[in-house]
């Protein structure tokens, strides 16, 4: 009898453990399908200097919401504000801006870590941070190469999706209320002294608010991105 309640004991604490750890990677895993794989790459426009040829932005329906709060975000920081789809645009378009001649890889790097709040369950390490921002083109040894080239990045939101507007949150809802995915349109414009190149790209944004307990209780907060194209929520 004893031998049998020590193993009941066992068992209960093996499957808390283990719930412990699925709710912690929630985060990580959400929203997921087993064709996750589908996403495409961004498609490069002709060689430079040329223009991409995109439809007008007024064309696109879902268009990034425009005001105050999209140009506090170009102006270098994300809005403060409770509206999940302005700062998931903002932080996009952010994401794809930067400029070798006024900053070095680690003020761009720091400036969108800053951004990105730690969950305290630990679902969205900064190693996801280093991971997807580098699924952008980007690391420290060719940030040095292209700052030789004097190059710069643009990023312009386009258009963006929310929740229920993409399939595979249709498909695995919210693991809890508060928190919200966009997959944002960015136009961007890559130049240098050897030319121009304008092309497409695609970043899934998670953004967390209130009701979310660990959401600020009067803004938003950007708590992960997704950049790399086989992990981009349609």
């Amino acid at each position: 009898m004893h031998s049998f309640r020590r193993s009941a004991r066992v068992y209960l604490l093996a499957a808390l453990v283990g719930g412990l750890v699925l709710a912690s990677g929630l985060l990580l895993l959400w929203p997921s399908a087993p064709d996750g794989g589908r996403a495409s790459r961004a498609t490069a426009a002709p060689s430079a200097p040329s223009e991409a040829t995109v439809p007008p932005s007024d064309s696109i329906p879902g268009k990034a919401p425009t005001g105050p709060a999209e140009k506090e975000a170009n102006d270098g920081g994300l809005p403060h504000t409770l509206d999940y789809r302005a700062l998931a645009a903002a932080a996009a378009q952010r994401i794809y801006t930067w400029d070798t001649r006024r900053s070095s890889y680690s003020d761009v790097y720091s400036r969108i870590r800053d951004w990105w709040e730690l969950l305290p369950d630990g679902s969205n390490p900064l190693t996801v941070l280093a991971r997807e921002f580098e699924s952008t083109g980007v690391t420290a040894s060719t940030f040095a190469d292209l700052a030789d080239q004097g190059a710069r990045r643009t990023g312009v939101t386009e258009s963006l999706r929310c929740d229920h507007e993409l399939a595979k949150v249709r498909d695995y809802p919210a693991p809890w209320a508060g928190l919200h995915v966009c997959t944002v349109t960015v136009r961007v414009k890559d130049e240098s002294n050897n030319g121009r190149r304008d092309y497409l790209a695609l970043v899934s944004v998670m953004v967390n608010c209130p009701p979310a307990a660990a959401a600020p209780i009067d803004r938003c907060a950007m708590v992960g991105f997704y950049a790399d194209p086989d992990r981009i929520v349609y």
